[in-house]
């Protein structure tokens, strides 16, 4: 492992350990946690329409583009449910990250931009 993709997945894994962290201290349930920890895979469902469709699905629900607003409305607003869901998405992300597992490229599944999974 090259010494920048090191320095990139530890980057993520801090971000994954913040977020559960975070979703510790404020108080919300950990079966709650274990329900939805992997709820951002089921847009894997998308491949089954194609590898361009997949890829667009995929990458909808793996990035932070929802998760971090989501989080600053609910803290602002007091919504600690929406406060949950967001570092539970957000700890997902990054732990997928740190294992090496970046956004699709509609070439196929394992063609990221991270690099080709299984390498």
């Amino acid at each position: 492992m090259k010494s920048l993709d090191l320095t990139i997945r530890l980057e993520w894994a801090v971000v994954a350990v913040v977020a559960v962290v975070f979703y510790g201290s404020a108080g919300m349930s950990w079966w709650l946690f274990a329900a939805l920890i992997l709820a951002p895979d089921l847009s894997m469902l998308g491949y089954l329409a194609g590898a361009r469709v997949g890829a667009i699905a995929y990458n909808a629900f793996h990035i932070l583009i929802v998760p971090v607003p989501l989080l600053l409305v609910g803290h602002l607003s007091g919504h600690v449910v929406a406060v949950a869901v967001a570092l539970i998405w957000i700890a997902h992300i990054a732990i997928d990250r740190a294992l090496g597992y970046g956004l699709k490229l509609p070439s196929g599944f394992k063609d990221t931009h991270l690099g080709r999974i299984g390498r």
